[in-house]
């Protein structure tokens, strides 16, 4: 326990200077540095940035937790994701990178899309800038407690003295480095994740014995292994792809790549690390099956793993990379509420566009404070629900809120101001709706909200007035580059 404490402890200092070096590296920078990196971020950073901030603990924790537990059928949350990532990479990317820059050179998600349509208009700001604060307070909220799970379950730290400990460092340098310093530790983070996860269960699996094998799967009951269990889980674990098109802090990255080429060398480097971490997550759990057989707590099967096979040392350097998913998600979340806040509330409405660059920076780092307070208090309280509940209920909000809005602002020239803030709240409030009185069905709320947000956005654009000959001539011109 003490060698493994030591080297959560080197890993956490390390974090901590990343975000050091880019604190005394950016104080002479700008919002735009503090936020988007200045658009400098290369490929490779850029693709397990954009990896790292979207796999969470629960890729290490909750996912495995519902195979070994469920069966083969919660494998299609996995292929879910792995489809929607590839192909928001491949068709969003691109041309999100483009417009953003033509669309005022905008630096959040909220900008792009009141930029988009040439508008004056602050209400989208708003209504963004209070689902980013709900929702990635939730988010942000799963990977604390998922820090508070590690250093109980391994070191036998009380588990919200842990949270304390791991949301310090996370918020030091979130609030020191911003964008650059989120993006360079994901990075390094991601890197550990994938490291971690190619080596855990193909040594669990080579040194499972076969009478040991033959005896643990033998508890398993007669449907472990069916794939198509019902078109309710299918349909529902393909629905998780949908969200990847609106998930803000990881489209972000899209904007954020250094230029227009670089954007296919990072989608081959994203997508390939994706797959790899979606594939080795599903098998750490049956390597868990087979090496384990039956635990009491699902969700520490791939800790139980490490901690069976790996000198502490070893264990430790792997078990890490729980804290790297945990962390370089949460950094991730604070960093885009903290922008939508301060970018998009408090400068052009609070301070009516006379806030200094250096009050845009403090602003921005007090936001990523309170969010991180609050996420504390949701984590902490017993009632709060298992990671993969926290991470399913903001993942849905965000899918459906956003991701019509955005493909449809990329690729339908008819798209109207009126009609893309329709969809945001109806996407929103749908599944929020569904989450709270239909859950029974068993289908997963973003399918509902993103269907509803996409009927919404198209009705109301079509009923009202079409966009002016200025709007389509931007996205004209995006189109054709």
């Amino acid at each position: 326990m003490n060698t493994e404490l030591i080297i959560f402890v080197i890993y956490l200092f390390f974090m901590l200077g990343i975000g050091l070096h880019f604190f005394l590296k950016m104080r002479s920078g700008n919002e735009k540095d503090y936020f988007l990196g200045g658009r400098k971020m290369g490929p490779w950073v850029s693709a397990l940035s954009a990896g790292a901030s979207d796999m969470s603990a629960w890729v290490l924790m909750g996912l495995p937790a519902s195979v070994y537990a469920l069966g083969m059928g919660q494998t299609w949350i996995a292929i879910g994701l792995a489809i929607g990532y590839a192909l928001s990479w491949i068709f969003e990317a691109p041309r999100l990178r483009r417009y953003s820059e033509a669309a005022g050179d905008s630096i959040t998600i909220p900008q792009y899309l009141t930029n988009r349509f040439l508008s004056k208009n602050k209400t989208m700001q708003v209504i963004c800038a209070v689902i980013f604060l709900f929702a990635y307070t939730v988010y942000a909220a799963s990977s604390i407690k998922a820090c508070g799970t590690l250093f109980n379950t391994v070191v036998g730290i009380d588990a919200n003295k842990a949270m304390y400990l791991a949301a310090a460092i996370i918020i030091s340098y979130t609030f020191l480095g911003g964008f650059s310093a989120v993006s360079w530790t994901d990075f390094f983070q991601g890197m550990l994740m994938l490291g971690a996860l190619l080596i855990t269960p193909i040594f669990a699996l080579a040194l499972s014995k076969g009478s040991q094998i033959s005896t643990n799967l033998g508890d398993l009951g007669p449907g472990y292994w069916k794939l198509f269990t019902n078109w309710k889980d299918v349909a529902s674990g393909l629905g998780w792809g949908l969200g990847y098109f609106g998930m803000p802090h990881i489209i972000i990255r899209f904007m954020a790549v250094r230029s227009d080429k670089e954007i296919k060398k990072s989608a081959r480097i994203g997508i390939t690390w994706t797959v790899l971490i979606l594939s080795f997550s599903v098998l750490s759990a049956v390597a868990g099956r087979m090496f384990l057989g039956t635990i009491s707590d699902s969700s520490t099967v791939f800790i139980q793993i490490v901690r069976r096979i790996f000198p502490p040392v070893f264990s430790g350097l792997l078990l890490s990379a729980i804290l790297a998913a945990s962390m370089s998600t949460a950094d991730s979340q604070l960093l885009a509420s903290a922008s939508a806040f301060a970018s998009d509330v408090y400068k052009p409405i609070i301070r009516r566009n006379k806030a200094t660059d250096r009050e845009m920076l403090w602003t921005g780092r007090i936001v990523v404070l309170a969010i991180s307070v609050a996420a504390l208090l949701i984590a902490s309280n017993p009632a709060s629900g298992t990671i993969m509940d926290l991470v399913s209920n903001a993942w849905g909000v965000f899918g459906a809120a956003f991701g019509p809005v955005i493909l449809l602002s990329l690729f339908w020239r008819r798209l109207t101001f009126s009609g893309a803030a329709a969809s945001i709240v109806t996407g929103a409030l749908v599944d929020i709706l569904w989450l709270a009185f239909l859950s029974s069905t068993g289908i997963y709320e973003i399918i509902p909200g993103f269907l509803a947000g996409t009927v919404v956005a198209v009705a109301v654009s079509l009923a009202g007035k079409a966009p002016s000959e200025e709007i389509t001539a931007v996205f004209d011109q995006v189109a054709r580059s």
